[in-house]
């Protein structure tokens, strides 16, 4: 089957269980890692950069391959590519599971983004292909509750289960549960996916992903591992060598553009001055974000000493105040107030993150789960006013005929900002535990130190997104307005 006519038998909605039960295990793979950081780093030996690379080598990866895993299943057909993403996923989560170096983690985990950004943008287009327009509705509205279930289950999941110590696994089962749940998915998705392929398929460019993973990771492997090596020569040169590399990516672009019309980045989209503030938003948001995520896992588990569980169950008043709070926005504020929504939504998470700041201050080592509640809650009713509505509103100038691409480009780009916030923990965070000596002061109060300066860089990173807000558009601009491109939408809707 070659066409995007939906067939209407019972089966899809054993395919949709299929593509739904892929996208709550990346989902989950995202966030349950975190928690599960301390327990890798004492059984494995692993440095700080190497858990810094557990999240950003994922994070890199996906968002790299993000754009070109949508059109190889335009290209070469959805199912074909989302089973053999599905199959990727699951052998990388079986080698994370089972590897006892530091370094092949690391690789099995790049190997994990990598087939993620295989499997994940096909569930979109497979989802459009395979119900009827009256029919899509209600889908979206279960893969919603999908998403929402999988943030909140996320780091509880990797909780217990780094907690319970499966035979003695410690933190292996977060990953090899996977296996199971992959097997399964092959096998049904392989009997009741019907294949569907785009009529007009964009081509690949493989010679731009190349240039943008040179270019980044040229400039985020030294930024991760130059403390451990007192910031060498070498890691400044290699910086200032990505300027270039990433502007010839600028070039390269331009010429496909000129060449077939199928480059990777859609440069043109960038004229359009709403959409290229959102795309900075986008940046600076997930730079925040990607920062905190991996110091409030530090803070708590190794400067504090608490549990994987302890930490899990402390984090659950935030994920609560996010979904609830993401429901409102999008149904009840942003059709009132528009893009004063996102903007309250940064101060709120502002004001959020400044009373943890003074909370930690105030109480040193001693300060319990309890006490967190409140700024958890205020941050996360902040991110859940901004996460729910951006997409929309950084679409909603963008001409029709450009709206996949400009979906998958804001997915990437939140990708790459939370590896690039995970690069910066090195100097957010090690910064001030590096500086500090542990006979003269307790570990509680070092990580203290370094988590506060850490939230000072989330502060900064809002103020520049609150500013950036006031180029995004008043109010939806309905007229040139149109829905992500199923082919490449799906990743802002699991990350929000």
């Amino acid at each position: 089957m070659t066409t995007d006519s939906p067939p209407a038998d019972r089966r899809r909605w054993l395919a949709l269980a299929v593509v739904m039960t892929a996208s709550f295990m990346d989902l989950v793979d995202v966030t349950i890692v975190n928690i599960a950081m301390p327990s890798i780093q004492r059984d494995l030996d692993a440095s700080f950069s190497v858990l810094q690379w557990l999240g950003e080598g994922y994070a890199l990866a996906f968002a790299i391959g993000l754009i070109t895993g949508g059109r190889l299943g335009d290209i070469y057909g959805r199912k074909k590519i989302f089973l053999l993403g599905m199959g990727g996923f699951t052998l990388a989560s079986m080698l994370c599971g089972v590897v006892s170096d530091p370094q092949l983690l690391v690789a099995a985990r790049v190997l994990q983004g990598l087939m993620g950004a295989l499997m994940v943008p096909q569930v979109l287009s497979i989802i459009h292909v395979t119900f009827p327009a009256e029919e899509r509705g209600k889908v979206f509205g279960m893969f919603g509750a999908i998403v929402g279930l999988g943030a909140v289950s996320g780091p509880m999941l990797g909780a217990l289960l780094t907690q319970w110590n499966i035979l003695g696994l410690e933190w292996r089962p977060i990953f090899l549960i996977n296996l199971p749940v992959g097997i399964a998915g092959l096998i049904l998705g392989r009997r009741f996916i019907e294949e569907s392929k785009a009529p007009r398929a964009l081509k690949l460019d493989l010679v731009g992903m190349a240039l943008a993973s040179a270019g980044l990771l040229m400039l985020l492997y030294p930024l991760t591992q130059g403390r451990e090596h007192d910031w060498p020569v070498w890691g400044f040169v290699s910086m200032a060598c990505a300027v270039p590399v990433l502007g010839a990516f600028v070039l390269y672009e331009r010429y496909k553009s000129r060449k077939d019309g199928s480059p990777l980045v859609e440069l043109s989209l960038f004229r359009v001055k709403s959409f290229a503030a959102g795309i900075g938003v986008q940046l600076t948001f997930g730079l925040t974000t990607g920062i905190f995520f991996l110091v409030w896992t530090f803070y708590m588990q190794i400067g504090l000493g608490w549990s994987a569980l302890r930490a899990g169950l402390t984090g659950i008043p935030f994920s609560l105040a996010v979904s609830a709070a993401a429901g409102m926005s999008v149904q009840k504020l942003v059709p009132r107030f528009g893009r004063k929504v996102l903007q309250g939504g940064a101060v709120v998470m502002a004001a959020g993150i400044l009373t943890y700041i003074w909370e930690v201050d105030r109480y040193g080592a001693s300060i319990a789960s309890w006490q967190m509640a409140l700024p958890l809650v205020v941050m996360g009713a902040g991110m859940g006013l901004i996460v729910a509505p951006i997409t929309d509103a950084v679409l909603s100038e963008v001409p029709r005929e450009h709206a996949g691409s400009a979906s998958g480009l804001i997915n990437t780009t939140q990708q790459l900002g939370n590896a690039i916030g995970l690069g910066l923990v090195s100097v957010a965070f090690f910064g001030v535990v590096d500086k500090a000596d542990p006979r003269t002061r307790a570990v509680a109060d070092i990580f203290g130190d370094a988590f506060t300066r850490s939230l000072w860089w989330v502060v900064g990173g809002l103020v520049v997104v609150f500013g950036l807000m006031f180029l995004l558009p008043k109010r939806k601009a309905v007229a040139v307005a149109a829905a992500p491109a199923p082919a490449e939408s799906e990743r802002e809707l699991v990350t929000a």
